[in-house]
């Protein structure tokens, strides 16, 4: 068959087989990950989507409850993963919590009672963006707590989880992991990016003088809270786009939805005029049409 190649002949195979690899040589990250097609991580990101959608009107349907815990240092990309997940659920239906410090009257509080109040009712779904592990954490690291208040947390912690579990609430822990070196690489382009800017705080940039400090609490706070009634799951995310295929992957997994057929709706037709008369344009304010400048 004269059309095929032999090993070694000129115009063979050899060249053909090293350009793929080659051409992802070229297309690394910073940290030296092989990136995504940009066509298949859309894709496959839209499908996921899709199915948040579909898993969210099965809790609906059932009244079913879901709390999704999302920890990790800072820059490791919670915000984006959230971002991806809420992006196309009913917001009526799912929220994200991210509370700022606590006021003077919370501090006499119960630790755990600020969170409670947005715990989800039936046939919700609510994210927190950080969360009560902020006492193992940034408030242990900080010097915001005193020691008694971080080994009282450490001791209630899995017993409120576990509550929250046998009360019927789907409860998942996420820790998304992320290197030094590509930490201090995302707090540099925050500090040179007028749109992220703010996401940048001197709490953050504390983070890279005290990194071993908080590996040691995240590492006694997984050995007090990674229980089997709500386990911690690390998501590498060193690769925002990875991560966020990943956890919203796995989120997907470990929830025990079915697919609903949607309720048949008939648009109905519209019916004929009456002897409505708008009034005249004129009459009305409008927004200045900024954007046919574009067309220019």
């Amino acid at each position: 068959m004269s059309g095929e190649k032999k090993p070694g002949a000129k115009g063979a195979s050899k060249n053909d087989d090293d350009k793929p690899r080659q051409a992802r040589k070229k297309d690394l990250l910073p940290s030296g990950l092989e990136k995504l097609p940009k066509k298949a991580y859309k894709a496959e990101l839209e499908r996921l989507q899709a199915e948040l959608v579909e898993m969210q009107a099965w809790l609906q349907a059932t009244g079913n409850r879901l709390v999704v815990v999302c920890e990790g240092r800072d820059a490791a990309g919670k915000g984006s993963a959230i971002k991806r997940m809420t992006q196309y659920l009913n917001p009526r239906h799912a929220r994200v919590v991210a509370l700022p410090v606590p006021t003077e009257v919370q501090r006499t509080q119960w630790y755990f009672q600020r969170y409670i109040e947005h715990l989800p009712a039936a046939g919700e779904i609510v994210i927190f963006d950080r969360s009560w592990y902020n006492r193992a954490g940034v408030e242990r690291v900080m010097g915001f707590c005193t020691t008694d208040e971080y080994r009282r947390f450490l001791h209630q912690a899995p017993i409120f989880e576990r509550l929250l579990v046998e009360d019927g609430i789907m409860l998942r822990k996420y820790w998304f992991s992320v290197s030094d070196s590509e930490q201090e690489r995302r707090f540099r382009d925050r500090n040179q990016d007028p749109m992220r800017r703010w996401k940048l705080s001197p709490m953050d940039l504390e983070s890279i003088n005290r990194w071993e400090d908080y590996s040691r609490a995240k590492d006694a706070m997984f050995v007090h809270t990674d229980i089997p009634e709500a386990p911690w799951y690390t998501v590498e995310s060193e690769d925002k786009k990875r991560s966020r295929i990943n956890v919203i992957s796995h989120l997907l997994s470990t929830i025990p939805w079915e697919r609903l057929e949607p309720p048949e709706l008939e648009i109905p037709e519209r019916p004929s005029g009456t002897d409505y008369v708008r009034p005249p344009r004129e009459e009305f304010r409008y927004v200045p049409d900024v954007a046919s400048t574009l067309l220019d």
